[in-house]
């Protein structure tokens, strides 16, 4: 039994020692190498290699750029929720969006600034076809017919009677700021112009573009909607200027 014992305690002794003459060995070689840097004036380099082996690079940050994702999809289904709701309680906040994307990202002006900086149209804008732009374009008529309501008296744009079904044309080039229901226009059609005016197409039986969309002039952009008796076709025609519609007359004569 005794003999057993001093075995035992001789290997834990051995295992130690062993233990021991690795770690000196490990101080030795580390001790050295800090004496060679030092006997020829050599300092540590730190590289940027080391974050080759981590997650990510110093200047991202995995947290933040999710943060911001989650916060987009947050803001694409807010505002989703937003226009599929009906209620008349964000109604306001709807406005401010339709606002936001309509006017204050003057998509029309862009693109026409970009193609005189730079002799070619946007991706967006079909690359044939294009029209001489300048101040005394002559513009198109959306369609022939008579006034039945004129600007005075709803003080924004005029009710033109037309033919049944008859095809309503873009007065001028530019983008496809609105395509959908307005309120007390039904089917409308709202296209923004190089020189910032906005041209409002109403009361339409079938709308024919999409938002986003680049006309040309004189391309239909929907169709006259028929009149209670299904006897002619009817449509509203706006322009607005800024924050201001003007009388369409002034501009346009549809008889």
């Amino acid at each position: 039994m005794g003999n057993r014992a001093d075995e035992i305690r001789k290997r834990i002794a051995k295992r130690k020692r062993q233990r021991q003459q690795i770690h000196y060995q490990q101080q030795r070689h580390a001790f050295f190498e800090l004496a060679d840097e030092e006997k020829y004036g050599g300092h540590s380099l730190i590289t940027y290699d080391d974050y080759s082996n981590k997650d990510s690079h110093p200047l991202f940050h995995k947290e933040l750029f999710l943060l911001k994702t989650f916060l987009s999809v947050c803001l694409v289904l807010i505002t989703a929720i937003l226009f599929k709701n009906s209620s008349s309680h964000l109604e306001p906040i709807r406005s401010f969006v339709k606002s936001t994307m309509e006017q204050e990202f003057q998509f029309a002006a862009v693109a026409d600034w970009y193609e005189q900086q730079f002799g070619k149209p946007l991706a967006l804008l079909p690359k044939e076809g294009q029209q001489e732009r300048n101040k005394g374009v002559q513009y198109a008529v959306p369609a022939f017919g008579r006034v039945l309501e004129s600007f005075d008296v709803n003080g924004q744009g005029v009710m033109v009677e037309t033919g049944m079904e008859a095809s309503v044309e873009a007065m001028n080039e530019g983008i496809v700021v609105f395509a959908g229901i307005k309120d007390k226009l039904g089917k409308t059609v709202i296209i923004q112009h190089a020189d910032g005016t906005e041209s409002w197409y109403g009361s339409l039986g079938k709308i024919s573009v999409k938002l986003y969309d680049f006309v040309e002039m004189k391309k239909e952009v929907g169709k006259a909607m028929n009149n209670e008796d299904n006897t002619k076709g009817v449509f509203y025609f706006a322009i607005k200027q800024g924050e201001q519609f003007i009388d369409p007359i002034q501009v346009i004569s549809f008889e």
